[in-house]
């Protein structure tokens, strides 16, 4: 079933085709490149499948149309989010999208796409996400994936099952797994090496590769990974989802007997005022993320990775120079910028912890030497949620496997003058080679378009490259090394790269080499 038209295409019978089991999927082609929108990786998670594992979708015979995107998961609508056209929204919405150069033969590595959003927006149909330049310039598949999100994907109410009516937890992760399976199923036909597949993500997104990463289960599915501003230590255990999930409940006005009666009109709004609340009482925290479940999720992630004991499959991982502007900007509460809020952060995390050796104040303040006051706590809270768990990350997979590290620092004059410099998501336009021509975006106000197309090009090199199994480097720019703990070499991402030893010696040495356990 397909819900959304983004183009006047229709399945014709010169349409590409590519075999899904004893079917056959009929797809468009766009600039030389084949797209099969829609197609269905799971049975539809509804009625009694509310809140339950996802089942992989039975196969089906005959012509299969893929010319038009599958449903968009629930969610609030965002002003600064486009969904893409005519998106419908709809609680059956685990589809996935392929995109391969045209006519291709052999078999092209596969990039799997897992898009961010804070774990409760966004769509693998956002228009940021068309692949066709990726897809030409790299010689590569691209899988776009929908899955579960805010308190359908990501509530835990496992623990209110009962023999006659069962809740299972950990969904939107469980929605990823299924979908890399699909991948390794399938997909072949669609001219893809299921030898050589690199899952990649950017936020939420970022923070699902990095628990891929930490996932037993995921061991297989994938053998390269792109982690871009993952969240990685925003994750918590099943005494914190057990207390969401009855704020939840609570707010909804109901309980685990009638909760899935609810409409999913009262599902999101409920999700909405827990996704706020959680942030705004304990600084720092999100209500919905991946659950440290000690089964499929056994251990923190970081811990695992910060230990070397991820999957050791190679890491491409890096976050941008200014995340935290995004949120002051959008008066998100997901993150504390104020200094009451970081002072509140502070305390709870000792009264928390009071076993943990904690940074003293005065360390990790004197590591942001020289920044205005106006702009420490946007510094503090990037560090903490975005760019320490980064640096650890790297640190310890860089034993299990070979890491590349990197910053992006480029914006626009726009974007420097509105104080958003670059900030969370501000690399995707130049990953994706999409760049908005909205009138009311002020990117390139000012200029600077060319600049910012010849920086995509060398980002795009980068990480098809690293896809296909190469180092990640890109003509007329520095060779990027791997990290390795003794010299900590980055690539810092601007109007020229260039790689910089020990980047964040001053972070390092004011907030020091061990994982806070976050409250």
């Amino acid at each position: 079933m397909h819900y959304a038209r983004p183009y006047a295409e229709t399945m014709t019978e010169a349409s590409p085709t590519a075999p899904l089991g004893a079917a056959t999927v009929h797809g468009t082609s766009l600039d030389g490149v084949d797209v099969f929108r829609g197609i269905r990786y799971a049975e539809p998670p509804v009625g009694e499948r509310r809140w339950r594992d996802p089942l992989p979708a039975e196969d089906g015979a005959g012509p299969v149309d893929a010319t038009r995107f599958g449903p968009v998961a629930p969610q609030l609508t965002n002003p600064a989010l486009n969904l893409g056209p005519d998106a419908v929204q709809d609680e059956d919405c685990l589809f996935l999208n392929v995109w391969r150069p045209a006519g291709v033969d052999g078999q092209r590595p596969v990039m799997v796409w897992v898009h961010g959003g804070a774990y409760t927006f966004g769509s693998s149909s956002q228009p940021m996400y068309d692949a066709r330049r990726l897809v030409t310039d790299g010689d590569v598949v691209v899988v776009t994936v929908n899955y579960r999100i805010g308190a359908l994907g990501f509530l835990d109410l496992s623990s209110f099952s009962t023999p006659e009516r069962r809740f299972d937890g950990n969904l939107a992760l469980k929605d990823i797994l299924l979908s890399l399976r699909w991948v390794q199923a399938h997909i072949a036909g669609f001219g893809g090496d299921p030898d050589r597949v690199t899952v990649f993500g950017e936020s939420a997104g970022g923070g699902l590769v990095t628990t891929l990463l930490a996932t037993p289960s995921a061991d297989g599915l994938f053998s390269r990974a792109i982690a871009e501003s993952s969240p990685a230590t925003s994750m918590y255990g099943t005494a914190r989802s057990r207390q969401v999930a009855e704020q939840f409940l609570r707010e909804a006005g109901t309980d685990a007997a009638s909760v899935r009666d609810l409409s999913i009109s009262d599902i999101v709004r409920a999700g909405m005022a827990v996704y706020s609340a959680v942030p705004t009482e304990a600084p720092g925290t999100l209500a919905f993320a991946p659950i440290v479940d000690g089964d499929l999720v056994p251990e923190a992630p970081v811990t695992v990775l910060k230990s070397g004991r991820g999957l050791p499959v190679p890491l491409m991982i890096g976050t941008n120079r200014d995340e935290a502007s995004f949120f002051r900007y959008m008066k998100s509460p997901l993150m504390p910028v104020t200094r009451a809020d970081i002072e509140r952060m502070f305390a709870d995390m000792r009264a928390e912890n009071p076993d943990v050796q904690l940074p003293a104040r005065d360390d990790v303040l004197a590591g942001y030497e020289g920044v205005r006051q106006r702009l420490l706590g946007l510094g503090i809270a990037r560090d903490i949620a975005f760019r320490l768990p980064s640096l650890w990350i790297a640190e310890g997979h860089s034993a299990a496997a070979p890491v590349w590290l990197y910053r992006f620092d480029h914006a626009t004059r726009s974007l420097d003058l509105i104080g958003l410099g670059a900030t969370h998501g501000a690399e995707l336009p130049y990953v994706w080679g999409n760049f908005s021509t909205a009138r009311k975006d002020p990117t390139f106000w000012l200029g600077g378009r060319r600049t910012a197309e010849r920086i995509s090009a060398r980002v795009r090199t980068r990480w098809t490259a690293f896809a296909h199994g190469r180092a990640p480097d890109a003509a007329d720019a520095p060779p990027w090394p791997p990290y390795e703990p003794a010299a900590r070499e980055t690539l810092v991402i601007e109007t020229e790269d260039r790689v910089a030893a020990d980047l964040d010696a001053a972070l390092r040495a004011g907030w020091g080499d061990d994982v806070l356990a976050f409250p």
